[in-house]
């Protein structure tokens, strides 16, 4: 993969009709009869934000499930409803359905002809974070996510810089914050990270919030996925879990970026930290964040 100091229009003409050329090409898939448990298990032990399902006989894709569709299921939106109304807040058992009940069935693809920039573009514009790509006869053949791109680019985003493409209007939370609180406000806005101010210097202007950890939608996963939900359980109640507070499992150490950071050191940051986004501090304050998809965003300008 050339990471080269070229412009993106040109690498990505390289590369015309071949996503693949980026593409993770060994899809790790779950069957739509596996357990929500065991998906989250899988994503976790993969570190993924994305799990393609598939019919174990004809390998076609059927739907994705996504770490926001399991926080979703965590409280964070309608399929808590599994939670809430049909298992009456029995939380291991609600985990054990097939995760075909969560899943998301009209998925964005692309497919093995398509070119990076055709990638995205379909990225951008449908607001998803990574596309399975299916062949001709809809079976899965890679993945492509913001990531690939974000490391594609390292090389690249020499002149950018953060405060052209980052986000002022920043949605925080406190440490106090419950788990179902802080699934609400990912799935509702869409967001796979959230700042976290010290509650003692929350105020409406972000540029006076000190940030005192990060949590994002992986945190939260890991927090199933690793079976230590299970620790905060005495009954079999989803409460002792959705209660639990997010100081539990945000990251106390926060890597953060300036405004005036280059995005090629963005972009190289992500990469060695294995993150997806980084807030931006001035002084200790927070002033904005900056996601892989403020990074694609900039690439296709």
């Amino acid at each position: 993969m050339d990471r080269g100091p070229l412009e993106f229009e040109t690498h990505a003409s390289q590369h015309e009709g071949d996503v693949m050329s980026i593409a993770t090409k060994k899809v790790v898939t779950a069957p739509q009869t596996a357990t929500i448990k065991e998906a989250a298990e899988i994503m976790v032990k993969n570190k993924f934000r994305r799990l393609p399902i598939t019919d174990p006989g004809s390998e076609k894709l059927l739907g994705i499930v996504t770490s926001m569709d399991i926080l979703d299921f965590m409280g964070g939106g309608d399929k808590y409803k599994i939670l809430e109304e049909k298992y009456h807040d029995n939380f291991p058992a609600a985990i054990n359905e097939p995760v075909k009940k969560i899943m998301t069935r009209n998925v964005e693809i692309i497919n093995t002809k398509d070119s990076i920039s055709v990638a995205v573009a379909k990225m951008i514009n449908k607001g998803v974070g990574g596309l399975p790509i299916v062949d001709a006869d809809h079976k899965i053949a890679g993945i492509v996510s913001e990531r690939d791109f974000v490391l594609l680019m390292a090389g690249v985003l020499t002149d950018e810089k953060v405060e052209d493409y980052m986000h002022n209007d920043v949605i925080t939370t406190t440490p106090g914050t419950r788990i179902e609180g802080a699934s609400k406000i990912m799935v509702r806005n869409k967001l796979r990270r959230i700042p976290v101010i010290g509650e003692e210097r929350k105020t409406p202007h972000p540029e006076e919030d000190k940030i005192v950890g990060i949590v994002t939608a992986t945190d939260i996963l890991e927090f199933l996925g690793k079976n230590s939900a299970f620790e905060h359980m005495i009954t079999n109640s989803a409460e002792e879990i959705l209660n639990t507070t997010i100081t539990e499992i945000m990251e106390p150490e926060v890597i953060t970026a300036t405004a005036i950071t280059r995005l090629g050191d963005v972009c190289d940051l992500m990469e060695e930290k294995g993150i997806g986004g980084l807030p931006v501090v001035h002084n200790g304050d927070l002033q904005g964040i900056i996601t892989e998809s403020d990074i694609l965003r900039a690439v296709s300008t």
